[in-house]
């Protein structure tokens, strides 16, 4: 196993099974320097948003990596304020002219239900939607999923989509692994995608991962990624140190045992909780 290796989507897409986030990497350099560290330790999978502000600094990383645009896989996603038929189209294209690209390999919606469309969610959802299938239809999105989605914003997407989503994007960790939606994505054939898969850094507040750590020579971060990758998630792990990047990509060399695993699930509520998408203040 590598960081080249990868899940099949529904569609049959191939995803990199682990991925670099940029959430709250600031736009311009720090952005930049860390998108570059993540490709040349080997990353093929990027994942951004128009709510990061930093898609301008991530394009322009990829396009200096000198990678091949076809070996890479880049997400981006739809902000609460664009949601909507038409405002997803236009977001969809400014986020394509700030990266560069004529098309990224997944587009999500970042937000089941922000709040100032907290009335009629559904139809807002079901709207973008609707602009997001064109985008897939006409190869501008090779895929396309929904974030921070629970079972009943699922169920209501899916009473007009044409296309299932190919991805849930969650915060999961073990301080919180969201049971309930991940058995729906399972059943649904939609991948679970994991990020802050170190709890925002709250995983470094639970001092039992450090002995288990100890067991197999890997940090407390390294044992939480293949924890990820056993649990069948795909973790987005985030830093912008490249001694950490390259560290977050070392964990392909070692196998938790079901104890651990197990030990390792118990730590529920230890390093915070996700924050529920009907009451969020965005």
């Amino acid at each position: 196993m590598s960081l080249t290796d990868t899940y099949t989507l529904s569609n049959g897409v191939k995803i990199p099974q682990v991925g670099f986030g940029t959430w709250q990497s600031a736009n311009g350099d720090e952005a930049y320097h860390a998108v570059l560290a993540a490709l040349n330790a080997g990353y093929r999978h990027i994942d951004t948003a128009a709510a990061y502000g930093n898609e301008e600094s991530v394009g322009q990383a990829i396009i200096d990596s000198g990678v091949s645009r076809e070996d890479l896989f880049v997400t981006t996603k739809l902000w609460n304020a664009d949601h909507g038929y038409e405002a997803t189209k236009e977001a969809f294209g400014h986020s394509l002219e700030k990266l560069r690209l004529d098309y990224v390999d997944l587009y999500l919606i970042h937000w089941p239900n922000p709040i100032d469309f907290r009335q009629n969610w559904q139809q807002a959802n079901a709207d973008s939607w609707r602009a997001m299938e064109e985008f897939y239809a006409n190869g501008t999105a090779k895929a396309i999923g929904v974030s921070n989605f629970r079972e009943k914003h699922l169920d209501a997407l899916l009473e007009t989509a044409k296309v299932k989503p190919m991805v849930n994007q969650l915060f999961i960790n073990p301080s919180d692994m969201q049971p309930g939606v991940v058995d729906y994505n399972n059943n649904h054939d939609i991948l679970t995608e994991a990020y802050s898969p170190l709890g925002t850094g709250g995983i470094f507040k639970i001092p039992e991962l450090a002995p288990i750590g100890r067991k197999y020579g890997k940090t407390p971060a390294q044992v939480v990624l293949r924890w990820s990758l056993q649990h069948g998630f795909l973790p987005l792990p985030k830093s912008v140190h490249e001694k950490y990047i390259k560290e977050n990509a070392d964990i392909f060399d070692f196998n938790l045992s079901n104890t651990d695993m197990k030990t390792i699930d118990g730590f529920h509520g230890k390093a915070g909780l996700a924050i529920d998408p009907d009451t969020a203040t965005w």
